[in-house]
Order: C-alpha cells, then sequence, then structure tokens
C-alpha cells in the first residue's frame, strides 16, 4: 500500500483475477503508515486513523482477503505527521515534524511529547529540523532522520545539500551526518536502511562509523521504504518546487539520462538491481510512504464518503 498527500489518496495493491487489483480512497493529506498484524495506522491532515481487518481467516468479501475498516481515529490538528511507529503494546508513536519531536496520541490533549533531539531547545510549531523518519526495534523507537540539526523556524530550509542527520534515540547523539534531506530509516536483516533522498542513494547505515554505504540508485525523490523477503519496496516522487529541486539528485538523474518518475520501485537487496516498478502516470506525482501488507493477497479498504461503511457490521460473538 502507499499513500499520497499530493491527491489524498490510499492506494492498495494485490493479486486479482485478471491482473493487478487496486482499491483506493480518499483521506485529506495522507501520510505516514505503521502496519502491525492486525491492521494499520494512517496519519491524514489532522487526525490518526487506527484501521483494523474485520475478516476472519478464511473468509473474504466480494473476494477481498483483508478488508480494513477505519475503526476510530484520534483528533491532533495538524502536526504534520510522517512516519508512524507500532509499539510493542500496539500502541502508535509518530514523527512530529511541527514540533520536531516523537509524540503518542492522547485522548487529552492534541499529542503527547515523548523524546526530542537534543539540539531542539524546545517545542514550538516551527518545523525546526524537519525530522521525518522512524526505525523501530523491539516495539521501540531506535533512529530518527532529520533534514538538518537547526533549531530555528524551518531552519531546514538552508541545509537541504548536505545538512541531513540520523539520530540513536536511547544514546541521544547524531551517528551520522553530511546527508541530504534523508527519509525512512528502517531496521531490517540486522541493518539500519534508510533513504539518501536528495542524492537519490537507496543503501544502509554503518551504525558504528556512521558511513553510508549505497546498494541502488532510485530514479526519483525517494520516501517511504518497506521490506519483504530479499526486496525493499521504495516510494518515488517527482522533484517539485523549491524542497525537492536544486539537489544531486536532479544532477544524478541528468547524468543516466532518465526522468524522474512517480511510483513503487522494488530492489534486490542482494545485487542493488530495480528488479520491479509500478509507475504512476497522470497527475499524480508524489508519493510519502508505502508498506508491505505480509500474507495478504487482495486488499480492501473502507472509506468515509460512500454509503458502503454503513452497512459493512462485524458482529461480536452472542455471548449474552
Amino acid at each position: 500500500m502507499c499513500t499520497t498527500y499530493q491527491t489524498g489518496k490510499v492506494f492498495m495493491f494485490g493479486m486479482g483475477q485478471q491482473g493487478v487489483s487496486v482499491a483506493e480512497r480518499t483521506f485529506a493529506r495522507v501520510m505516514g503508515l505503521g502496519v502491525d498484524k492486525k491492521g494499520f495506522y494512517m496519519a491524514s491532515l489532522f487526525q490518526l486513523w487506527r484501521f483494523e481487518n474485520i475478516l476472519s481467516k478464511g473468509e473474504n468479501y466480494q473476494n477481498y482477503d483483508r478488508l480494513y475498516v477505519p475503526q476510530f481515529a484520534w483528533t491532533t490538528g495538524d502536526l504534520d505527521i510522517h512516519d508512524i511507529g507500532v509499539q510493542a503494546d500496539g500502541q502508535p508513536v509518530f514523527v512530529n515534524s511541527l514540533f520536531s519531536c516523537l509524540g503518542r496520541p492522547s485522548v487529552e490533549y492534541s499529542f503527547n511529547p515523548v523524546w526530542k533531539p537534543p539540539f531542539i531547545s524546545r517545542l514550538a510549531a516551527e518545523d525546526r529540523c524537519h525530522l521525518n523518519g522512524l526505525a523501530m526495534i523491539g516495539g521501540e523507537p531506535a533512529y530518527v532522520s532529520a533534514v538538518s540539526r537547526s533549531d530555528g523556524a524551518e531552519g531546514w530550509r538552508d541545509h537541504r545539500q548536505d545538512g541531513g542527520i540520523v539520530i540513536d534515540v536511547k544514546a541521544d547523539e547524531i551517528i551520522c551526518d553530511g546527508l541530504s534531506m534523508p527519509h525512512s530509516p528502517r531496521f531490517y536483516q540486522g541493518r539500519l536502511w534508510l533513504l539518501n533522498s536528495g542524492t537519490g542513494d537507496f543503501g544502509y547505515l554503518d551504525t558504528d562509523s556512521g558511513r553510508f554505504e549505497a546498494v541502488g540508485f532510485c530514479p526519483g525523490y525517494a520516501r517511504g521504504l518497506s521490506f519483504i523477503g530479499k526486496y525493499a519496496v521504495v516510494g518515488l516522487s517527482k522533484p517539485r518546487n523549491k524542497s525537492f529541486s536544486g539537489l544531486a539528485l536532479d544532477a544524478a538523474l541528468e547524468k543516466r539520462a532518465i526522468k524522474p518518475r512517480c511510483g513503487i520501485a522494488v530492489f534486490d537487496l542482494e545485487t542493488g538491481d530495480n528488479v520491479h516498478n509500478l509507475w504512476f502516470d497522470g497527475i499524480l506525482e508524489e508519493l510519502y510512504d508505502v508498506a508491505v501488507l505480509p500474507g495478504v493477497i487482495r486488499p480492501l479498504l473502507l472509506g468515509l464518503k460512500s454509503d458502503e461503511i454503513r452497512r459493512v457490521l462485524r458482529l461480536p460473538p452472542d455471548s449474552i
């Protein structure tokens, strides 16, 4: 599945009867995804949603083997939530980019702050360093990515080329710097993987030396990273305006004589080869997050705008 805040869509792809199955729903400015065995969390413009699969094993709904229903949402306000992690207790923790911190949802406040980078002097609605990515280990926040270590309002915009950092959350230390707009740190098979979006490189970080090792080149602005088996699934966007353009990625694309693409690219972790792609044409030019749904063949999700959500019911056992 993938999200695009540009058009306010969440897409699900699977195996259809005659090709690729595609399901999509509309939510305002959808961003990060946090997936677990039962469902997923999804960030939108001013809410954090919980989608739950209501089909039991062996059940299907209109030939779909998963039906995800938006069971509830926290109203957070526009925190510009980016990546979402799922904790060991099943609850979400998210990157609150507006306030430059990690947060958890609250029934009393817009969010509960749980950690901020050591260089951020106070919580302020200023997007100071553009904290964006989150890697979880053992159900706990482990590493985060940010565009810079700036401590002033939108200070990161002056450091897009080489100000990017990765921070060890537990140690409260910057373990890598000199990156270009890094995104989507993920811990997988003993390595900390990362998208160095400003250069177009997908690779991993040596957490001891702080050295980034490129594995493959992304033909677009990379955000969103997930894994299955020996493959990495990466979301790509076309560069736009001052945030995405004017980076080393532009020269790298020109050198290779290729145009930037929007879509999903699949990389072989052993060779770095781009072995599969799903490209989007038309008005869709930007993605934010991608996620693999393990063991799912053909997923469907319900939205809020159609009549269908009124008529899909799941009843508990009659134990009264």
